[in-house]
């Protein structure tokens, strides 16, 4: 099992958007994969559950905020792998393949449970001399440690745009990171802070875990979405900024995601990610295939052959 985070410190640079269509084109390859949506705003639930759906079914009882609020009140929560739900929608179109997507849903609660789990590492400065430091920083890694993951080759979350304590149990619990960006300043600015915090954490956590229980996700490196093109290609102002992140030494993904507003903001209206939809834009889908390619072969996830 690969577990991804997906992960930039700044919104609206189509975080949700990858994570949702990595997962739907690997599955579609014949793989099993689970996302978990950490953010509260819910985005990559909604991309999969209409909201009056979602309000119906797990808004009272069944998202990860739910599981969290177990963690930490009662320190016996009920097992990570009840709370997983099927789709039905996209695993529809899965029919056939071999492969599955399951999901996590998230909760706008979640913004809360980040201050109580913060306060089990003596608040937001995250002190590891805290006797809950490794207690609290491993809730996610030991949950997916549960028999009834084993399944799944792939688990991608969907990380807040913040580096608080729910996004630091996601980073624990990866083996790989994953930056999505705009191409703009803004976007790329925080590229090389947000690598210098998951060394900051890898450093911390493993001073406290010792040798034998260290971590080590590495940075798979940035996608970069939103693209303008020209007749040409990207315009220049966007390959500026590739160019300015590979200087920082951040791998860059070769395959980058041009703008498509209006396929991507329906593709959640109907359930199905846009790698997945019938007759909608050949090129968008193109790179999104070509980037799953790239991401299986970034993180060694063996696809079967037919």
């Amino acid at each position: 099992m690969s577990v991804v985070s997906v992960l930039n410190y700044k919104g609206g640079v189509g975080k949700t958007t990858v994570a949702a269509n990595l997962a739907a084109e690997i599955a579609y390859r014949g793989q099993r994969v689970l996302l978990i949506d950490m953010d509260p705003q819910a985005s990559l639930t909604l991309s999969f559950y209409p909201a009056d759906e979602f309000a119906m079914e797990f808004s009272n009882g069944g998202t990860l905020l739910h599981w969290f609020e177990a963690a930490v009140l009662e320190q016996h929560p009920r097992p990570l792998s009840q709370f997983v739900v099927s789709p039905s929608r996209v695993n529809e179109k899965l029919r056939g393949n071999g492969g599955r997507l399951d999901l996590i849903p998230s909760h706008l609660g979640l913004i809360d449970i980040d201050l109580d789990l913060a306060a089990h590492v003596g608040g937001s400065r995250f002190e590891i001399s805290s006797s809950g430091y490794l207690w609290v920083h491993r809730l996610l890694a030991d949950a997916l440690a549960e028999p009834e993951f084993a399944d799944y080759d792939v688990v991608i979350i969907d990380c807040a745009p913040n580096f608080n304590m729910i996004t630091r149990t996601a980073v624990v619990a990866s083996d790989h990171v994953l930056i999505p960006a705009k191409a703009d300043y803004l976007s790329t600015l925080g590229i090389d802070y947000l690598r210098r915090k998951v060394a900051e954490l890898v450093r911390d956590y493993n001073d406290v875990a010792g040798d034998d229980g260290g971590i080590k996700p590495d940075l798979l490196g940035v996608v970069f979405t939103m693209i303008q093109h020209a007749a040409d290609g990207p315009i220049v102002a966007v390959r500026n900024y590739i160019t300015h992140t590979e200087a920082y030494g951040m791998p860059v993904f070769r395959q980058t995601i041009r703008e498509s507003k209006t396929l991507f903001a329906t593709a959640g209206e109907r359930g199905i990610p846009a790698v997945l939809l019938a007759n909608t834009h050949p090129n968008v889908q193109y790179e999104l295939v070509e980037l799953a390619s790239e991401f299986l072969s970034r993180t060694s996830v063996a696809v079967p052959t037919a």
